[in-house]
């Protein structure tokens, strides 16, 4: 038999121990600092604190938008997947519409990408919903756009696209056009569907 940890509770509890003790997580409020640990825990990279730039109040302002029955919108399925329903105050819908059988007439009508025109079918449930973008720069430049135009406004964006073009200048996007939005972000090429999965699931609840 090959010698390794095999109790759950106990990786599980030295995991998040390691986590705490190597990440510098100094100047985080603890709300915030409580969801990076869930980012790191998904990426395995404790260094991820010098990319995260976020609001004071994001993880606030996104709890209480779940205690109050606010969707959480998704770029991609995989994200999606990536929610502990069991984690969610109030049984809280989670949509993807990339699949929306609309959504290549809707991306060749304004000659974008499939992930950003999907985002044109959250319009009726976007004011005040939990927003999180982890693979698709086009639907983050997009959700900004739609918000520009006088779009519905969210309570909170999770900025994690992933990738080597337009990755980085999304976040960049998000950050100088916020315009009074809360955000948790990934600034850099790193991002992806686990840690913005990971960080929904810090977001929906204060147990670690």
């Amino acid at each position: 038999m090959l010698d390794y940890i095999r109790d759950g509770a106990e990786i599980y509890r030295r995991s998040f121990a390691t986590i705490r003790a190597e990440a510098d997580l100094t100047g985080m409020p603890a709300d915030i600092s409580q969801v990076v640990v869930r980012m790191i825990h998904a990426c395995g990279q404790t260094d991820l604190t010098a990319d995260v730039a976020f609001t004071p109040n994001a993880v606030a302002a996104g709890r209480a938008a779940l205690r109050g029955g606010a969707a959480i919108l998704c770029d991609t399925n995989m994200v999606a997947a990536g929610v502990t329903r069991k984690r969610l105050p109030m049984g809280n819908d989670v949509l993807c519409t990339i699949a929306d059988r609309r959504v290549p007439v809707l991306a060749e009508t304004l000659q974008t990408t499939r992930s950003a025109a999907a985002l044109e079918l959250w319009r009726d449930r976007l004011d005040g919903a939990v927003v999180a973008i982890g693979n698709a720069p086009t639907a983050l430049f997009h959700l900004l756009e739609m918000i520009a135009m006088g779009g519905p406004r969210p309570a909170v964006v999770v900025g994690g696209p992933v990738g080597f073009i337009g990755a980085v200048e999304s976040k960049e996007a998000l950050l100088e056009h916020a315009d009074g939005i809360e955000y948790l972000v990934v600034r850099g090429r790193r991002g992806g569907s686990a840690i913005a999965a990971a960080a929904l699931n810090g977001i929906a609840s204060e147990i670690e």
